[in-house]
This record gives C-alpha cells, sequence and structure tokens, in this order.
C-alpha cells in the first residue's frame, strides 16, 4: 500500500469519526433513559408489618416513574391470616403479581433479597407467664392451708396477639374441679379494659399430713399407744381427713409390723369383755311404767353387754332373745 493510499483512509477516519461518536453517545442515552424508566424495587430479608394484608409498598422500596411506582406499591401480595404467621415471597412470585397487573417483567429491576419473609406485627404472652401468674395467685390464695406444693401439669400455649396490644392485664380466677388433688386457675388477658384472651394451668398439689408409724411389733389386741406408736409430719398427695385422730387408746386388728404406717382398717375400738358365759345362771328382769318382775335364766350363748343373746326361761323353759345389761341381767327383747 502506497503512501497516497494511507492519507485517503486516515482523512476518511477522521471525517467519520464525529458520526461514529454521535451513534454510541445516543445509544447509550437510550440505554440510559430505559433504565432511568425501568421500576426498580429493592427488597430486605425481613419485614414486619401492621397489616394483616401485605402489598409491595410495605414489603419493598419501590422506585420508579411515579404513577408506576405508586400503582405497584398498592398490589398485594397475599393474605397474613393468623397473628404470627409468616409468608415468604421471592423475586418470581413479585414479578409474577406485577405482570398480572400490567407491568412487565421487562420493566422491573429488582435488588437486595432473592426472598423476603413477611410478618404481621404482634405480640407474645409466654406459657410460662401464665404459669408464673397462676402460682402467685395460688401462693396469696392456697385452697387449703396444708397445701405445701404446687405443680404445673402442662405448660399452657402462648398466646400470640395481633398487632401492639396496651396496657396488658392477666387476671387469675379459681375453676371448679372435681380432682381432689388438683386446682385449675382460669387466666383472663384484657387489654385496655377489653378481654382478648384465655389460658387455663392445673396444678397438682401436695399437702403436709400427720401419720401413725409403729415403733416395734404390735401384737394382735395390744392397744395402741406412745411406746409403741409414734405420730410424725410427711407430705401426701391427698390431704388428711378432718376427723383425723392418733389412734392411741385403739386396738390392733392384727399383728403390726415395726415401722409400719397405721391405716384405720388396721385398728378398732376395745371389745367389751364378755361378762355372761353360756350355761350360766342369770336373772331375767324386766322393769316397765314402775312394774319390775324378774325370773330366773340360763345363757344358751356367750354375751357382752349390750349384746342380745339367747336365754332360756327356766319356769317356762323357752327360750327368749334378751339384751345383756351392765349389772349382769338381762332384759327380754319384745
Amino acid at each position: 500500500m502506497n503512501i497516497k493510499t494511507i492519507s485517503i483512509i486516515v482523512i476518511t477516519c477522521l471525517w467519520t469519526w464525529p458520526s461514529l461518536t454521535g451513534l454510541a453517545s445516543a445509544n447509550s442515552k437510550a440505554g440510559t433513559a430505559k433504565k432511568d424508566s425501568a421500576l426498580k424495587i429493592y427488597l430486605p430479608r425481613e419485614i414486619t408489618i401492621d397489616s394483616d394484608t401485605p402489598n409491595l409498598g410495605q414489603v419493598g422500596i419501590v422506585r420508579g416513574e411515579e404513577s408506576l411506582a405508586v400503582k405497584a406499591s398498592e398490589i398485594t401480595l397475599g393474605r397474613i391470616s393468623l397473628p404470627g404467621q409468616q409468608i415468604t415471597l421471592d423475586r418470581r412470585t413479585i414479578l409474577s403479581r406485577l405482570a398480572c397487573n400490567g407491568i412487565p417483567a421487562s420493566k422491573v429491576v429488582l435488588t437486595g433479597a432473592e426472598k423476603v419473609t413477611v410478618m404481621r406485627e404482634h405480640q407474645v404472652i409466654r406459657g410460662s407467664r401464665f404459669i408464673e401468674r397462676a402460682l402467685g395467685f395460688l401462693k396469696k390464695n392456697p385452697p387449703d392451708d396444708s397445701v405445701c406444693e404446687f405443680s404445673p401439669v402442662c405448660v399452657p400455649e402462648d398466646l400470640v396477639l395481633a398487632g401492639s396490644a396496651q396496657n396488658i392485664k392477666l387476671v387469675p380466677c379459681f375453676v371448679k374441679s372435681h380432682v381432689k388433688n388438683q386446682v385449675k386457675i382460669r387466666i383472663v388477658v384484657f387489654s385496655e379494659g377489653k378481654e382478648i384472651g384465655i389460658r387455663e394451668v392445673i396444678f397438682r398439689l401436695k399437702y403436709n399430713c400427720r401419720r401413725a408409724v409403729t415403733l416395734v411389733d404390735v401384737p394382735r389386741g395390744e392397744v395402741i399407744s406412745p411406746e409403741n406408736v409414734k405420730v410424725e409430719k410427711t407430705i401426701l398427695n391427698y390431704p388428711e381427713s378432718n376427723n383425723w385422730m392418733a389412734p392411741y387408746g385403739l386396738i390392733a386388728k392384727r399383728q403390726l409390723r415395726h415401722n409400719t404406717t397405721i391405716r384405720p382398717d388396721m385398728v378398732g375400738l376395745p371389745q367389751p369383755p364378755v361378762l355372761l358365759k353360756r350355761n350360766q345362771n342369770v336373772i331375767i328382769r324386766i322393769d316397765r311404767l314402775g312394774l319390775l318382775v324378774t325370773a330366773n335364766g340360763k345363757v344358751v350363748q356367750d354375751g357382752k353387754v349390750g349384746e342380745c343373746i339367747k336365754v332360756r326361761n327356766m319356769d317356762s323353759q323357752r327360750i327368749i332373745l334378751a339384751k345383756v345389761n351392765e349389772d349382769g341381767t338381762v332384759e327380754p327383747v319384745f
């Protein structure tokens, strides 16, 4: 290539350079204009809102041409049915909702997180707080003076409150229960004087009680006394009987081994001695309305004071039923 040809090419390039530069500049401006006209949406990873129907304006930061941004911000993205519930929205879902409302994906630029978790503003009252409130109420108002322990049967469910409830109060009260060693407390939750929730807490109770325990082996028929039985304090699942008394003075119905806790069926009242023996002679006595009648008789069976036994009338040889008196006589029972 000669010098003349090279010169022509250089001159041509210099002549056309401004046109090429202008074309590039125009294309750049067109791209910038297209980019500026796009809807820009920034998505956070998590967001908490005060509504149960989130829209795009609450979930993300929307920028762009004003009318388009306003339209996009008002697009709803679902519904939060329960307090504490959360929904997760990905970019594809958001683009789909925009497209359904006439905003194609080509006009949208998404930045930030790939997914956004949306929660409604709420408060949670933990089950442990209900137990604490019920326990404080029980200690101030014990169902029985002998109660010494309160054990919660289970932890109640947390109570989730929508929004930001103000002036929350937990008001406890007793609930009637048919289980002797349990008590049920109902806690009503109020906000600004309005009832907004209820939880119940059940406690298992233990009681301070007394029991009688043998100090030595006690044979059948022996009298219970402080020498062979002691009374000690214990904790039981049920309260002691209102008429509980130490068994002193009672008789062992059977042999009681050392360190045995005495139950009511193990002891009884002392039995009166046999006053009349079989075939023993006895006076049959009738004392009614100032009239005293006596007769000789013979006991057919052994008898104790107050018992009714069979007695043979020696005069008539008839067998009658008679009650044994303390003085050793018998009185016919008619």
